[in-house]
């Protein structure tokens, strides 16, 4: 007989919960859920229905956050009631459902239940008190999730627009962002000490008027060869993003971070074991394949039709490896906190020194996974980012925070910093101001990180199969143009 699914903090967290239930009106779940405890499988049923109907009840940010912790509850007795008939698939699913949209009071049990069902079960006390310490370090974000979700299958393209934001920049998942630092293996970049650049940095400019010596760096990389014709008029014809390898913490702190300056970085990813376990589709499906993900699905988040599903890592990778996009467009893991929902993952990568500059503190982690051709459109965000390729290639193209009004952005306040212009069906007679920007724009390569400054306007393009990392961090003093 299989063993039960540990709840360690259930135990001394229930009554107290139910408590709280019962202070907002909750009297009927309480009830459900006190016979779902005995093994009800109709009472855990319509309790976690119950649940799942107050999540979306009102806008995210206006659920009471006890809402979220009920519905962990729920998730956790019908995975128990999944476990004790056999359905393994069925089990999992649920206990990431309480991942990605419960609270944080229940992750300790629903993490130890996931470990057991994949064969490494919580045994003992200081597994018990390692998993509570990743637990407890995950601080809620109220912005981290969306508003309305119509069902646990499909997100209607209504409500995710209202709600899930990559359009919002301080939302954009289906989690709440927390202090992933903890959940990560702990590891830096190594560095080597260039001392200070005083000089005023340079912007490699390909000459495009030399037929030849252009012809020559595209055939360099026959891939870049083949998509450059799919991506934005004007790019890699004008100032290129500087690349450095091995930047010093202190070359980058004076140079580029307080100048507000991208910058590619190469060689601070070497030692991530992401590096080539990520490249291994199989080790990627053996590893975390059942587990479930939100992802997108169509050309871009302000495209029409765009939606949203929930799907298994295994289901995103045959969509991934099929030659064929759906006539929606793209499948697109895009910037989900799957670190935070599994950490098995989290281990495979390091947090870049970079990112404690000026004693910066980590705001989100988030993954980026999808097959060539997604396209996250221009937007800015208030976060200093690192953007860090594991897999495959992206196109980047950034404008300066100071031409936000030639970029025309939207009036409404959830896509206040994502631009009208479509890049890659520029429109100047709409947007005249918009044609002539200067821009910079790199190909950023496997192993290589960008620097992207916070409000510094960004498109991005996979031009293969492609797997990255971005790391959000502030700092605690005020920055030039008063946000923090």
């Amino acid at each position: 007989m299989d063993k039960p699914l540990l709840m360690p903090a259930l135990d001394t967290q229930r009554d107290e919960l139910l408590n709280k239930v019962c202070q907002e009106g909750g009297f009927a779940y309480v009830a459900l859920e006190m016979l779902a405890a005995t093994g009800d499988v109709h009472a855990a049923e319509a309790a976690h229905d119950m649940a799942w109907e107050q999540l979306h009840s009102a806008p995210w940010h206006s659920v009471e956050p006890v809402w979220r912790d009920a519905y962990s509850l729920s998730c956790l007795h019908m995975a128990s009631l999944y476990h004790r008939d056999g359905k393994k698939e069925e089990a999992l699913r649920i206990l990431d459902m309480g991942l990605i949209m419960g609270g944080p009071l229940l992750r300790l049990d629903l993490n130890s239940a996931i470990l057991l069902l994949q064969g490494g079960p919580i045994s003992t006390k200081n597994d018990i008190d390692e998993a509570e310490r990743v637990s407890t370090a995950v601080k809620e974000n109220d912005s981290g999730m969306p508003a309305a979700v119509e069902s646990e299958e499909t997100f209607s393209e209504e409500q995710s627009t209202q709600s899930f934001s990559r359009q919002n920049h301080d939302a954009g998942s289906f989690m709440p962002n927390g202090d992933i630092g903890l959940l990560l293996k702990e590891g830096a970049a190594s560095s080597t000490k260039h001392g200070l650049h005083k000089e005023k940095r340079k912007f490699t400019t390909l000459d495009i008027s030399n037929e030849d010596e252009w012809t020559s760096q595209l055939c360099k990389d026959s891939q870049l060869l083949k998509v450059f014709k799919g991506l934005p008029h004007g790019s890699l014809c004008s100032k290129l993003i500087e690349k450095i390898h091995m930047l010093s913490l202190e070359a980058f702190l004076c140079d580029f971070f307080l100048l507000r300056l991208p910058v590619v970085i190469s060689g601070a990813m070497s030692h991530w074991p992401a590096m080539n376990k990520w490249k291994d589709m199989e080790y990627l499906k053996r590893v975390v394949g059942d587990r479930t993900v939100p992802v997108e699905v169509g050309r871009n988040y302000l495209a029409p039709g765009w939606k949203q599903e929930l799907i298994t890592i295994s289901q995103l990778l045959e969509r991934i490896q099929s030659s064929e996009h759906s006539s929606m467009g793209p499948t697109y893991l895009a910037q989900h906190p799957l670190f935070e929902q599994i950490s098995q993952l989290g281990k495979d990568i390091c947090v870049p020194d970079y990112c404690s500059a000026s004693n910066g503190e980590l705001h989100s982690v988030n993954a980026w996974f999808g097959p060539a051709g997604t396209v996250t459109p221009l937007h800015h965000d208030p976060h200093h980012n690192f953007l860090a390729q594991v897999v495959g290639r992206k196109y980047v193209r950034l404008y300066s925070a100071s031409v936000s009004e030639e970029l025309y952005p939207y009036g409404e306040p959830m896509l206040s910093n994502s631009s009208q212009v479509d890049l890659d069906n520029l429109d100047p007679i709409k947007f005249p101001r918009a044609e002539k920007l200067t821009f910079l724009d790199c190909i950023l390569d496997e192993g290589e990180m960008l620097y992207i400054p916070p409000k510094w306007w960004h498109y991005v393009r996979s031009l293969t199969t492609s797997f990255s990392v971005s790391f959000w961090w502030n700092v605690s003093s005020i920055d030039d143009d008063g946000s923090e």
